[in-house]
């Protein structure tokens, strides 16, 4: 019996067996063609798990007919690569060598400066592949010899063709007839997250939980059900996936959009990153909505002491009302464009000396032309103001905060325009 997993028993062979990605695979385009032409330059494969990667691979392998080895970042050492040269120009690889070098991004720099040599002059054809961002893991110089395309994640309308094929595969390969109730392969497919081979997981799980009755299993939506109650969130708090996710839900919270923020929320709280998701609440509310509406910081700090304080799954219901609250508020990020720009002020060094009149300190040196600090106590005044300078004398002019077009931001403006008796 053929332990290996369902998806590695039936990888397609053809590229026309691959289910998604068209943008890569359809005739005419540019993968395509390189394939087809049998000159394969060094590939870096950049995308998910799940999705063809490997396949791919194993594909331009057979087609180019050279050996394909290969490797993977987490295990695989300097010696690995070192035996895998040692079979150049033998019979074992007539034909020159496919190295394939799954998650290339767990190599150091050590490691992937000894492929160098040998995918620069040819004798070795890199593929490596990766989930993460290939700019920020890989090695410049293996970067500026490889040809990066990057796979997408497969709808599930694609992986539903994926999964029965793993129901007739298992039909033949078992010699037993398999009924499929009607939404199993759909439930199946929208329950992978994209990747196909955790659908064919749930295909192959689907099929050896169902007992045979008179040479026939019976595939209820049931038993998908149970055994796909949890769609497969694509979530790593340390990769592009965990930042991709928490930048589109600050950007539609930003936008005014309640039902696009909901849906990241959604992703956060199924992965279970309750902390990400209270955390860019907050800072939305002060950056994002600030002093449109500045009443909302604490109603939204509320929310989320009271979601932390639940924790999940009842933590969805306060946040949901703030996040909800969050994206359908006035928006003005006067403030923090105020602070940024105050900053980089003094970042550059673009100040100079706390003026006399605000210095903690009772006396003056010898030096002073004009003794005294006239520090003027505004409370001592008219409605609480009196001129004077609080800049330093080289920002004396400067103003880092710009009232937005907003009934709350327009009414500060007023009032202090009153005071200040301008016109």
């Amino acid at each position: 019996m053929n332990n290996d997993p369902l998806a590695s028993r039936m990888r397609p062979t053809e590229l026309s067996d691959i289910v998604g990605q068209r943008h890569l695979l359809e005739k005419g385009k540019p993968l395509y063609n390189m394939i087809e032409s049998g000159n394969i330059p060094n590939l870096i494969f950049y995308g998910p798990s799940g999705v063809g990667k490997t396949t791919l691979a194993s594909i331009i392998a057979q087609k180019t007919k050279r050996a394909l080895r290969r490797l993977n970042g987490t295990n695989a050492s300097t010696q690995d690569i070192k035996d895998i040269v040692a079979q150049l120009n033998t019979f074992e690889a007539p034909n020159g060598i496919l190295l394939y070098l799954d998650e290339i991004q767990y190599f150091n720099k050590r490691q992937q400066q000894s492929l160098l040599e040998y995918i620069e002059n040819g004798k070795i054809t890199l593929i490596a592949s990766t989930t993460e961002n290939p700019y920020f893991y890989i090695y410049p110089a293996i970067l500026s010899r490889s040809t990066v395309f990057e796979f997408k994640t497969v709808d599930w309308q694609d992986v539903m063709i994926a999964v029965n094929r793993g129901f007739d595969f298992l039909s033949d390969e078992n010699g037993v007839k398999i009924t499929v109730e009607d939404g199993v392969a759909e439930k199946i497919a929208r329950g992978c997250g994209g990747d196909v081979r955790k659908a064919l997981n749930g295909v192959e799980n689907c099929f050896f939980s169902t007992d045979t009755v008179d040479g026939e299993k019976r595939i209820t939506l049931d038993f998908a059900e149970q055994l796909t109650q949890k769609s497969a969130v694509k979530y790593d708090r340390e990769g592009d996936e965990h930042y991709d996710i928490i930048s589109a839900y600050q950007k539609s919270l930003r936008g005014s959009d309640p039902d696009a923020a909901l849906h990241y929320l959604a992703r956060l709280l199924e992965a279970g990153d309750l902390p990400s998701a209270c955390r860019r609440l907050m800072v939305c509310a002060c950056e994002d909505v600030g002093l449109a509406y500045p009443q909302i910081i604490p109603i939204v700090k509320a929310a989320v002491d009271a979601a932390l304080m639940v924790g999940l799954p009842e933590a969805r219901i306060p946040l949901a009302d703030a996040v909800i609250l969050v994206a359908m508020s006035p928006k003005s990020n006067a403030g923090a464009g105020a602070i940024d720009e105050a900053i980089e002020d003094v970042k550059s060094g673009n100040y100079g000396p706390i003026p006399r009149s605000l210095q903690n300190k009772h006396y003056d040196g010898a030096d002073a032309e004009v003794k005294g600090q006239f520090y003027l106590y505004p409370h001592s005044f008219e409605n609480h103001w009196v001129e004077q300078q609080y800049l330093p004398d080289i920002l004396k002019d400067k103003k880092y905060y710009k009232p937005q077009d907003n009934k709350n931001e327009q009414s500060f403006k007023a009032y202090m325009d009153k005071i200040k008796e301008k016109k």
